[in-house]
């Protein structure tokens, strides 16, 4: 099977790829490699496409939606378009419950709305483990780089090999719609800084 992975050197990506490495082809189409979903040449007999190329972070989007909108959606309604009869998985987020709150959520609830046929979007909470951004809240929390935590806020964190799972049951299983992936359990903020 011919997969086409979006954002193959990205967080999960890159992750992703090395797990999938060994079972299937993988064609991997990156920003960071010169391949721009929104530009680039669209690569020609795939059997699959899990597309996890995109904007993230709810603070930058706040500076820059125009650009959120172009990547997540335009460009994500790009990739949907050029694939519009093989099977998609993609990544959206669970922000997307809250689409008013900021850019980067409704860039992912817009992205959610684009029609395909054959589509999973995989609505992440929030994710966490090796390759993280180190703006990320684990990652600040384990460099003593938190200024500060909101004690009433809480979050359902889910570590990158449970995602990484997730999609590779996605791609042994066929599903249509949109599927929250998280652990399903909220923690405080605070309680996760003091362990």
């Amino acid at each position: 099977m011919n997969i086409l992975l979006t954002g193959s050197e990205g967080f999960i990506g890159s992750n992703l790829y090395k797990s999938l490495s060994n079972k299937f082809k993988l064609i991997g189409f990156d920003i960071k490699s010169g391949h721009d979903i929104l530009k680039s040449k669209l690569p020609k007999n795939i059997d699959l496409v899990i597309h996890l190329a995109g904007l993230s972070g709810v603070k930058d989007s706040i500076n820059k939606p125009e650009k959120y909108w172009l990547t997540n959606v335009l460009g994500s309604k790009r990739i949907f378009e050029m694939y519009k009869d093989k099977r998609i998985i993609y990544a959206s987020s669970s922000t997307a419950h809250e689409s008013w709150q900021n850019p980067y959520a409704m860039s992912k609830y817009c992205m959610e709305q684009l029609y395909h046929k054959n589509a999973v979007g995989m609505r992440f909470t929030t994710v966490y483990g090796p390759g993280a951004r180190q703006e990320m809240l684990i990652p600040k929390i384990l460099n003593n780089q938190v200024k500060y935590i909101n004690i009433n806020h809480i979050r359902d964190f889910i570590h990158v090999e449970d995602v990484i799972n997730a999609i590779e049951m996605m791609i042994d299983n066929y599903f249509k719609g949109i599927i929250d992936v998280g652990i399903g359990t909220g923690l405080k903020l605070i309680d996760i800084a003091d362990y």
